[in-house]
């Protein structure tokens, strides 16, 4: 089996996925998942879409993962996992989908407004 490769974004995260086969290994940015991501619920995160499949000893997934914070960056690579499974077997992209790991999230952060102290947010009124 060759390499493949998939893209997942997520709020201001990018997560490029390289997928072979191999025995379950997961490296994000040279480390280990574990070491990556501490959390046991992050970690959790990110082999949703393998462990739906029950393919998690099957692949080798090398990911390069950049921008935004640990839960954006999750999230992200749930999505270039699943996306990668689905260019390997296509017939996974129903059972991914009806469970939302092939839905990019779209929210991003609202840009800061001129005159207000965040996106939002006004300053306190003051009537005298």
């Amino acid at each position: 089996m060759e390499v493949i490769n998939a893209i997942g974004r997520r709020k201001s995260s990018v997560a490029r996925v390289y997928l072979s086969a191999g025995t379950g290994k997961i490296t994000i940015n040279k480390k280990d998942l574990t070491e990556y991501f501490p959390s046991a619920i992050l970690q959790y995160v990110v082999k949703q879409p393998l462990n739906l499949l029950e393919v998690a000893e099957k692949y080798d997934i090398k990911v390069n993962l950049d921008g935004g914070g640990f839960t954006g960056q999750s999230q992200a690579l749930r999505l270039a996992i699943a996306r990668a499974l689905v260019k390997v077997n296509a017939e996974d992209k129903k059972t991914l989908k009806a469970q939302g790991f092939l839905t990019r999230d779209s929210r991003e952060v609202e840009r800061k407004k001129p005159g207000r102290p965040k996106a939002r947010r006004r300053f306190q009124f003051s009537k005298r």
